[in-house]
């Protein structure tokens, strides 16, 4: 959720959709946005939007996990890596990209005109509320991608987070 948390990531990074000129992309305006600086500039508005849902899907990661059981908590303790990853991803399902919809719809809107949205999806065939979902699903993706690479770093090293309770569960479930 921090400024530039998804672009500065490299497990986070949310590459441009082809509409915009990512890979896959065929047309002539999506060949004339892969040029440096408006390629750069996309790709940070893309992840500044993605930045924008995350904070509304925080809560509702947060909610779900104080919710999870002592069975859950055991499960994840006996499981392998990426068993709580796997676990939040489950309990939650897809409902993260309904949350980060709306923040990233809003994060990716260039224009404030309606006439001028739909002279752009004219021209260039970019649907925007089709980018947005396309664009929320993929923060939804690199969401627990950056979860199950935490996830990794606290189970090989959980001294390194300074938290009593995870250095003694993790050490303990190392025994």
């Amino acid at each position: 959720m921090a400024e530039n948390g998804f672009y500065d990531s490299k497990v986070a990074r949310i590459d441009l959709p082809p509409e915009l000129g990512g890979p896959g992309a065929s047309n002539l305006l999506a060949r004339a946005l892969r040029t440096g600086a408006v390629k750069d500039r996309l790709v940070r508005q893309v992840n500044r939007a993605a930045e924008q849902g995350a904070k509304r899907a925080a809560p509702i990661v947060a909610e779900t996990i104080i919710s999870l059981s002592i069975t859950d908590a055991a499960a994840i303790l006996a499981g392998a890596p990426g068993a709580a990853t796997a676990l939040l991803e489950s309990a939650m399902g897809r409902s993260l990209v309904g949350a980060m919809l709306p923040g990233i719809d809003s994060g990716l809107k260039l224009f404030d005109s309606r006439i001028v949205t739909d002279a752009l999806r004219l021209v260039s065939g970019i649907d925007l509320p089709r980018l947005a979902r396309d664009v929320s699903e993929r923060a939804h993706d690199a969401i627990y991608r950056a979860i199950a690479a935490e996830e990794e770093a606290i189970r090989a090293n959980p001294a390194a987070t300074r938290d009593p309770l995870l250095m003694a569960v993790f050490g303990i479930s190392r025994l």
